[in-house]
């Protein structure tokens, strides 16, 4: 395995991605023509518009969701300073910054580009962390936006959203009796089960891509500070104090779990294998690697 000791885009999180959005083109295409065919088309036009919101409102609705707000740099001089510094080590343009007001240790990076990006860290992660590991958290945030992962990750979930609304429309029409009224078109059960099929396809397959992701910007951040053991410390912190968090802070974050940098739900489970996560210890294992690289190449 080569040195990590260059930041830039992850070729692996690259191919990954364009192979994943692929394979979501097909099986979504599978489902317009189902939909189409079965005369409810007017569907696609309502799928069409909640796509353009996703895209385009996507930052906004997220930090929306998290009671969280932009902040200048004189509300957080420290955050913004950190970042500006992260940036320039990472030829990345600043992101706006933002502070979510919870107890909740987390952070994440939206919006479709990174210069419509905007880096979010709670008021619990910046009293938990001391700054290099503040620091090490930042750049793994950085890296996703580095990475344009971010948007591949929306467009994802939108798929596996509008799967899953399409399921429960056909249900609460009775799975027929409303649309066309060929005897040669699908009917609402053909839609209910390719909708399942998409929506467990896109579940499946953005499980997969997360986990990925995580890995590619533990390695990011390693090599923008130079010191993975400092975000490994990070992660160990937020796990043992998210274990204290009240559930219903933690169920009311777990809309934007994937874009998390830690999961607000992370518990030793057969669940585990649906994560959109790595396990901490494996995250941990990859860091130590790093830094026995880093202090090689040194």
């Amino acid at each position: 395995m080569a040195r990590p000791t260059s930041f830039g885009r992850d070729t692996g999180l690259q191919l990954r991605m364009t192979l994943t959005l692929f394979l979501l083109g097909l099986v979504y295409a599978v489902l317009v023509g189902v939909v189409f065919a079965s005369g409810y088309s007017f569907l696609i036009v309502l799928v069409g518009g909640m796509f353009l919101i996703q895209i385009f409102a996507s930052d906004k609705l997220a930090l929306h969701a998290m009671g969280a707000r932009e902040v200048s740099p004189q509300e957080a001089p420290q955050l913004h300073a950190m970042v500006e510094r992260l940036c320039v080590q990472a030829n990345l343009p600043k992101p706006r910054v933002a502070v979510a007001n919870t107890p909740m240790p987390n952070a994440f990076a939206i919006g479709r580009s990174p210069k419509k990006a905007t880096v979010c860290a709670t008021t619990g992660i910046m009293e938990l962390l001391s700054p290099s590991e503040l620091e090490g958290v930042m750049a793994h945030e950085l890296t996703h936006v580095q990475n344009r992962d971010v948007m591949v990750m929306t467009i994802a979930s939108f798929f596996a959203t509008i799967a899953a609304y399409i399921v429960q429309f056909g249900f609460f029409f009775g799975g027929g009796g409303m649309g066309s009224s060929d005897d040669d078109s699908p009917s609402m059960a053909v839609v209910i089960l390719v909708s399942v099929v998409v929506y467990v396809v896109s579940f499946l397959l953005l499980q997969a891509l997360s986990r990925y992701r995580e890995f590619a910007a533990d390695r990011g951040a390693a090599v923008i500070t130079g010191r993975p053991s400092a975000l490994s410390a990070a992660l160990m912190k937020i796990s043992g104090s998210m274990e204290r968090i009240p559930q219903r802070d933690l169920r009311a974050s777990e809309e934007l779990a994937a874009f998390y940098i830690f999961p607000p739900h992370a518990k030793q489970s057969l669940m585990n294998l649906f994560s959109t996560h790595p396990p901490l210890e494996k995250r941990i294992a990859a860091l130590s690697r790093l830094e026995a690289q880093l202090q090689g190449a040194a």
